[in-house]
């Protein structure tokens, strides 16, 4: 009776999250223009995907990138052509984050421009070559002409293809987060790439559990109904990933050493 009763309870227990079989997802938080620490997460993620496919049945991989790649640090440029020439090799799905979104409506929006620049516009803009005292001395208009100039076209075309969201099996990717209560067809765009409450402090289902950044943390927060893989590169020098196959998820973080950029992976179930 009791065996019974403890089959019961057991099918009753709620299924863990999925990602579809034969399929594995890396997620990489928040870049912030940290091309150093890209570099050796694209080499980590790599060799991550090389030794399952060899230990384990070969995957369709695809990696996300949750969304600010620009801004902050000094290489946002590179990171995007890294981004770019990636992609060319494997699936790379990018999202959109609000600092994508604030340069691209920086180019003919100046009350736009003026938050941007305070927000990390400024190191991006001399990451593609602005000269930084004709920086210093232009006025809104002028560095709007400055981006013109030196942001090429096909990069601004990059960045405006990026995503809003992406669901792969039980899994929702957004740069910030989602509406609680809201359908994920009727999300907002700026919830997606800007909220924080009441999405952060939600306890309830989501439906989906959803994988963000845009909200920095010391390490990666996991909570029922959501994780969170901003470990905030541009200041802590960590850069993290999240991988996902099956019912298992591992993380994989780069971050700096005395004598250089060391790997380290944590297997999270």
């Amino acid at each position: 009776m009791i065996a019974a009763l403890r089959q019961i309870f057991r099918a009753r227990e709620p299924l863990p999250p999925m990602i579809p079989a034969g399929q594995r997802v890396y997620a990489l938080g928040d870049i912030h223009g940290r091309a150093d620490l890209f570099a050796k997460l694209i080499d980590a993620v790599e060799e991550d995907d090389a030794r399952r496919n060899r230990a384990d049945r070969a995957a369709e991989t695809t990696v996300v990138l949750l969304g600010d790649l620009i801004d902050r640090g000094p290489d946002s440029a590179v990171v995007l052509a890294m981004a770019r020439e990636w992609q060319r090799r494997r699936p790379v799905r990018i999202l959109m984050g609000n600092h994508e979104e604030m340069l691209l409506q920086s180019l003919d929006d100046t009350e736009t421009l003026k938050t941007w620049l305070r927000y990390g516009g400024r190191e991006t803009m001399l990451s593609f070559g602005v000269d930084p005292q004709a920086y210093h001395a232009a006025t809104y208009e002028e560095v709007q002409a400055m981006m013109a100039r030196h942001i090429p076209p096909d990069v601004i075309d990059f960045l405006a293809s990026f995503e809003s969201q992406l669901l792969i099996g039980d899994y929702r990717f957004v740069h910030a987060g989602i509406r609680p209560g809201v359908p994920a067809d009727e999300q907002k765009r700026s919830d997606l790439l800007w909220i924080r409450e009441p999405f952060l402090s939600h306890g309830g289902d989501l439906g989906a559990i959803v994988v963000h950044g845009h909200t920095i943390s010391e390490e990666a927060e996991f909570h029922p109904h959501r994780i969170g893989i901003d470990t905030g590169a541009f200041i802590s020098g960590v850069l993290s990933a999240l991988g996902l196959e099956a019912d298992r998820r591992w993380l994989i973080e780069t971050n700096e050493a005395p004598d250089g950029i060391a790997c380290m992976q944590h297997h999270i179930g």
